[in-house]
């Protein structure tokens, strides 16, 4: 398993992680037994949303005794009423849901203390401007609560909460079909006759990825299999089917992002996961299914995929066109983009124009010249 820095939180968290939302639908053994499965994977970051009393009692049973080896994500206003789950901002209620997850999961903090679920302004307003953040402060101040994240589908949302300070990570909705579509206050209707635009990836989806990678806020992915549709021909949006490995290689060369939660209902889906790991590049090649989908289709775009490997001259032609686009979006070049680009053991400038890349990216984009431009903006 390899591991990756959560941004600014410091943490290191498996590629591969745990969403928790399926432990309810199995037997508890069962799902107890699938979470050690995990761990002996190297899977280390759990995403636990749910306030259902089953799934919180078989996390705690799974991880009591080496609590410190799994990260948690736990929600501060997913709450259990009246025996089904309720979204709330009222304090009382996320109080109590909150102190019946650190009591079931056996535990006295929360690595990562989520302000749960805000896709809509006038409900981060809310959020913002109540006791609800004052008791996410409390928790974050008795450290209770090791490090404050936000959970959101929508890109202006995650943004705002980046530009507030508030926040050191996201918890993100990621995949290719979700990341043609532009933002939206109500998630549900991204899965309504859901067809992807054409043009690319949603300018605000792009522009949330480089925020996060210039300010250190770590991505932690869900949706990244979008339900499974994107398995099937029948319910892919695009025409064509991806695997998962794919689906988390998309993912996981987004800009900011450190691990995939990924939901599991088998040991096998467990296995299928984690072979992304030892997978070969042919594998994970999403952008040959993307460029050749009768849905879809992306022009002169990079989308970071790899393609282009490999180069004459040991150009890591992915990462230097990342830390362009990142560049380019700012008046001046931020330091931290101009450090990690000179970090690289080679740049634009020793790039001999041969244009074998281009012949390999399925977009045809224009690299060569994009490395001329490169070395102009960075000098080297």
């Amino acid at each position: 398993m390899n591991y990756r820095i959560l941004g600014k939180t410091g943490l290191k968290v498996s590629e591969i992680g745990f969403g928790g939302e399926w432990l309810e639908r199995h037997p508890f053994d069962e799902s107890v037994e699938l979470m050690r499965y995990a761990e002996e994977q190297g899977i280390n970051v759990l995403d636990c949303w749910m306030p259902h009393p089953k799934s919180r009692d078989v996390i705690g049973t799974a991880i009591r005794g080496h609590r410190d080896k799994w990260i948690i994500q736990g929600h501060v206003g997913a709450t259990w009423q009246n025996n089904q789950y309720v979204r709330t901002r009222d304090t009382e209620h996320c109080r109590i849901a909150f102190e019946d997850l650190l009591q079931r999961l056996h535990t006295d903090y929360i690595d990562l203390g989520m302000i749960h679920y805000v896709d809509a302004k006038d409900d981060w307003d809310r959020c913002m401007n109540s006791d609800y953040y004052g008791y996410v402060e409390k928790l974050k101040k008795e450290g209770t609560i090791r490090h404050v994240g936000l959970s959101t589908h929508n890109p202006r949302i995650a943004k705002e909460a980046i530009e507030s300070g508030i926040v050191s990570m996201i918890m993100f909705s990621i995949n290719p079909a979700f990341d043609m579509r532009p933002a939206t206050e109500d998630i549900h209707t991204m899965y309504d006759n859901f067809t992807p635009d054409m043009a690319g990836i949603d300018e605000e989806r792009g522009e949330l990825y480089r925020l996060c990678e210039e300010r250190g806020i770590g991505i932690t992915v869900m949706k990244g299999y979008f339900g499974g549709r994107l398995f099937d021909v029948k319910t892919s949006p695009f025409g064509v089917a991806f695997s998962p490995v794919q689906c988390l290689h998309y993912a996981l060369t987004r800009p900011g992002v450190a691990t995939v939660l990924c939901g599991y209902d088998t040991k096998e889906q467990i296995d299928a996961a984690v072979a992304y790991e030892t997978a070969a590049e042919e594998e994970k090649d999403y952008a040959s299914i993307l460029a050749k989908a009768p849905l879809h289709a992306y022009s002169g775009a990079c989308v970071y995929c790899g393609h282009c490997k490999p180069c004459p001259m040991e150009i890591d032609i992915a990462m230097v066109n990342k830390f362009y686009d990142l560049a380019v979006q700012q008046p001046e070049v931020p330091e931290s983009v101009k450090a990690h680009y000179e970090a690289l053991e080679k740049h634009a400038g020793d790039c001999i124009g041969c244009k074998g890349c281009e012949t390999r990216c399925p977009f045809g984009v224009g690299i060569a010249e994009r490395m001329k431009k490169t070395e102009a903006l960075f000098g080297l």
